[in-house]
């Protein structure tokens, strides 16, 4: 019973450290990156235009102007914090899977919900849109991935199920797909535990449709839970809270190549944007391993060049996402500029200009700042329990 009581006490003393120390790091980053103070926490982040699409803690969708920091349109009505989006019909619908376990879909200008579709059996963790194929994919805590036809998204009906996969043994928070003609694709699930399957989806016509799904491999190069995934040029970029980024090709080569070489972080990485695989096609790789951005050229894959690190939040980054800025300057000349946005579990998104974080910038000493606290949620709506709170940052954190 002492032995437990200790552990509990060291483990308060370690939660007390952290909180102070991320008390320290809020005022020292408070103006870093032209902060947009969030109501809640984005767990999920997609930039259409000049809007950032959030998928927020406080169980809403939220579109925020990224020039002005307000918010454009809220779309309210699941019963948890929303994890995850996508769009569909060139982004005039809105995607939201939840804790309430439930895929809706929104009219993306007038905010009307569509349609609510109970569709797990725990919380929903990820979509994935393949346009091509008019499909919806998901993944959920319950471990099953499910398949989901978008073919009458504005019916007003649920959506109907068109198959799912059940071979997980943890809970399934990654997907990527790469269609290879209009009846089939390659999808790639990441669980909890670190594994990877490789999938091959048909479908299947008939009066009752469906996709089958045949494994092809199972990739095991991670140790632990894949955050995120994404596939193009022959590879699939993977993050891990094994503390790494891998990139492998996919399909394997015919001649056997040696693997590149994982690229390791101290924390867990949560998230990444590969430029290479953007409209910019540039050699460069962003990541997200706890509250540091970290900048890397990766021209020489077997030897990416750590360029940049900045202490960008005071809480772990959750997303980065790429923004094409289109401004007017004084001439009346029209400017177009790469930034890149990053989210954080310290409720904030922040603006980068990408030429910056292509360069170092030098360290100056700092005063020790006086320790003060982040500043509180705003009122209204959805709140989470303290309780709930600690849930999800447990759910956020464990492998």
């Amino acid at each position: 019973m002492q032995t437990a009581d200790s552990s509990n006490f060291l483990r308060s003393e370690a939660e007390l450290a952290l909180e102070e120390a991320r008390k320290l790091k809020a005022e020292r980053t408070k103006t870093l990156g032209s902060p947009i103070e969030l109501p809640g926490k984005p767990l999920g982040v997609e930039i259409i235009g000049g809007e950032a699409w959030i998928a927020e803690s406080t169980a809403v969708a939220r579109v925020v102007d990224l020039e002005n920091g307000k918010s454009r349109r809220i779309f309210r009505g699941h019963g948890g914090p929303v994890t995850c989006l996508a769009f569909c019909e060139d982004q005039k619908i809105l995607i939201t899977g939840s804790w309430d376990k439930a895929i809706n879909l929104w009219d993306s200008q007038t905010k009307d919900l569509i349609s609510s579709t109970p569709a797990h059996s725990d919380f929903v963790k990820t979509l994935l849109v393949v346009p091509s194929l008019k499909l919806l994919i998901s993944g959920s805590s319950d471990k099953s991935v499910r398949f989901w036809d978008l073919s009458k998204p504005r019916d007003g009906k649920p959506l109907a199920g068109l198959g799912s996969i059940s071979s997980h043994t943890r809970p399934v928070e990654a997907l990527e797909a790469h269609p290879t003609s209009s009846t089939s694709a390659i999808l790639f699930t990441g669980d909890t535990m670190g594994i990877i399957k490789v999938w091959e989806l048909t479908l299947e016509g008939g009066p009752s449709p469906r996709w089958r799904s045949t494994l092809k491999t199972e990739l095991t190069h991670h140790r632990t839970r894949i955050n995120e995934m994404a596939y193009g040029n022959g590879q699939l970029w993977t993050a891990s809270a094994d503390d790494t980024i891998q990139i492998i090709e996919y399909p394997p080569p015919a001649t056997a190549t040696k693997p590149l070489p994982p690229i390791t972080h101290p924390t867990a990485v949560r998230c990444f944007l590969a430029l290479s695989l953007t409209e910019l096609a540039e050699p460069y790789l962003i990541t997200g391993a706890g509250d540091v951005i970290r900048v890397y050229d990766v021209s020489s894959p077997d030897e990416p060049d750590l360029l940049n690190e900045m202490d960008a939040h005071w809480h772990d980054v959750t997303a980065l996402r790429l923004w094409v800025r289109k401004t007017t300057g004084d001439d009346g000349k029209a400017r177009v500029e790469p930034w890149i946005v990053s989210a954080s579990l310290d409720g904030t998104l922040r603006k980068w200009r990408l030429s910056e974080m292509l360069t170092p910038q030098a360290k100056t000493p700092a005063e020790k700042p006086k320790p003060v606290t982040p500043p509180p949620a705003k009122s209204g709506g959805f709140a989470m329990t303290e309780e709930e709170e600690r849930e999800l940052a447990e759910l956020m954190d464990e492998d």
